[in-house]
């Protein structure tokens, strides 16, 4: 089956306005075991959209175009429909008396403009639109079914899973609806993934995929088969192990906070050249304030002594980017919060500062709980300083997913190099 999706409008099409309409649909859609075999998109020009319907029409089954159908002169949606089929504009009158009634309702009068919008192609059905003004309309074109949506996104979502997909659904073969999976990996390139995970006997159901969010690769697995699935999953979990962060469409910091919620457990930080972005990502998730207690931006070294116990002798010995203040930060982090976990973060993060012995992407960073610290000098290279930024924001995190979990801190992340790591015992 050839299912089709044509975006119209300028803004659109100079990227003024992202298409977030044709990404929605598109996953959807996937998700309903119906994909696109082509997207368009075409400006607000009459000759443009009679011949994209024309072509299409020709080639697909199915043509969902969106936009166009509003009341100003540059909507010609309706128009080029009409004159791509040979037929005239009519008004429906269903969708006229309800417009009348609609604008009734708040003591308004039905302008011209809008009267527009209840004008479609002679024969065409409407598609009822119960957020808005603009009806959608669907007919049968040569070989294609059309159905025309507006572009408002809340019209358009509520329009295509109300009527536009069941009707699809009716007209057209069943499908079985596949399960997706999604893993989200970390310290580990899409390359990489992809020859390791070539190398595993997945079910010939699974269609596998990858998509890079940086620093994380999500790997996709999607099938019919349950029992596909499971095994698929099991084969990839024991090749990859250690490596997956989490499952599902949440964030990571999502993740966390269930586990750390569940557990009970109570966080404070201290960062330095992440500069707070640790704790920003943690309180993006309504309900943080259940376990984390405090975040320090210990920027300069004075912050480092007074806020978080860094001894001044410390930092002169060994300087602020350094396993021993990352760990002096992380314990006093910890210690003056009274909370189960402290974790830290220093480092040089371009695109100056760096030496020949602690070049730019050299990171220090620390976990401390009331047993043990350990702490670990990382190098991340090549990438900006945000990259370095959102790099050491990972491996502060994924230092605490492994703790919770009872895994072993001296994780393997790919092409960041270990300098040195120490767990040692807090007495």
């Amino acid at each position: 089956m050839r299912i089709e999706f044509i975006s119209t409008g300028d803004e659109v099409l100079s990227g003024q306005i992202i298409d977030t309409n044709a990404a929605w649909i598109s996953q959807y859609f996937f998700q309903q075991g119906r994909e696109f075999t082509r997207r368009h998109t075409v400006a607000d020009d009459l000759d443009s959209l009679i011949d994209i319907i024309t072509e299409t029409s020709h080639r697909a089954d199915v043509v969902i175009m969106n936009g166009g159908l509003g009341p100003t002169s540059d909507d010609l949606s309706a128009e080029a429909a009409a004159k791509a089929m040979g037929v005239p504009l009519a008004r429906s009158q269903a969708w006229y008396d309800h417009l009348v009634a609609k604008y009734a309702k708040s003591n308004r009068v039905l302008s011209m403009s809008n009267e527009k919008q209840a004008w479609l192609p002679q024969g065409a059905d409407v598609v009822d639109n119960p957020v808005g003004t603009a009806c959608g309309f669907s007919f049968k074109f040569n070989r294609a079914r059309f159905y025309f949506t507006p572009g408002v996104p809340s019209e358009f979502k509520h329009m295509v899973t109300e009527q536009i997909l069941p009707d699809i659904q009716q007209r057209f073969t069943p499908v079985a609806v596949p399960t997706l999976i999604k893993m989200k990996t970390f310290g580990i390139s899409e390359s990489v993934l992809n020859e390791r995970l070539a190398e595993l006997s997945l079910p010939q159901s699974i269609t596998l995929g990858f998509r890079v969010d940086f620093p994380t690769v999500e790997i996709k697995l999607l099938s019919t088969v349950k029992a596909d699935l499971d095994n698929a999953r099991e084969l990839i979990y024991a090749e990859l192990d250690e490596c997956i962060l989490f499952e599902g469409d949440g964030s990571f910091a999502q993740y966390l906070q269930q586990l750390m919620l569940e557990k009970g457990n109570t966080l404070s930080l201290a960062e330095s050249c992440t500069g707070g972005l640790i704790a920003s990502e943690l309180i993006a998730v309504a309900g943080s304030s259940g376990y984390l207690d405090s975040s320090h931006v210990t920027y300069s070294n004075e912050s480092k002594c007074r806020l978080v116990n860094v001894k001044e002798a410390t930092l002169i010995k060994h300087g602020a980017v350094s396993m021993e203040v990352a760990a002096e930060m992380a314990q006093g982090a910890m210690v003056n919060a009274g909370v189960d976990f402290g974790i830290s973060v220093s480092g040089i993060a371009g695109p100056g500062g760096g030496s020949e012995e602690k070049p730019v992407g050299t990171v220090a960073f620390a976990l401390a709980s009331k047993t043990h610290t350990y702490s670990q000098l990382l190098f991340i290279p090549r990438w900006s300083r945000q990259g370095i930024r959102t790099v050491a924001l990972y491996v502060a995190l994924d230092m605490l997913r492994r703790e919770l979990l009872g895994l072993d801190l001296s994780a393997a992340f790919g092409s960041i190099e270990r300098r040195q790591s120490e767990n040692r015992v807090n007495g």
